[in-house]
């Protein structure tokens, strides 16, 4: 009785370790496959952050570009608005000399 005992004892721990072998190298194959797939999204994310980096800092020069240029246009609309008001001027001060000029 105690052999029986001791044999089942027995055969029940070698199948309790096959057991917990089998699932231990299944459990090894999961955690491979998944340490690869991390590391390729991981790999893909850093892509994409240094294309959004050069993404921003392309942003970044357009804005300062657009800065530039509408100072420029500011400039250069300050400058219409003087000219406008000289010809304006201008017309004004020879809007008498028309009496002399023939109109066609």
């Amino acid at each position: 009785m105690v052999l029986t005992a001791f044999l089942i004892g027995l055969v029940l721990g070698l199948v309790g370790l096959f057991v917990v072998t089998i699932r231990g190298v299944a459990l090894w194959r999961d955690g491979r496959r998944t340490g690869g797939a991390i590391t390729s999204e991981l790999d893909r994310f850093e892509e994409r952050a240094a294309r959004t980096e050069l993404l921003l800092a392309d942003a970044e020069r357009a804005s300062r570009d657009l800065e530039a240029a509408t100072e420029r246009l500011r400039v250069s609309r300050a400058q219409l608005q003087v000219l406008l008001a000289s010809l304006d001027t201008a017309k004004r001060r020879t809007r008498w000399l028309r009496v002399f000029l023939p109109v066609r």
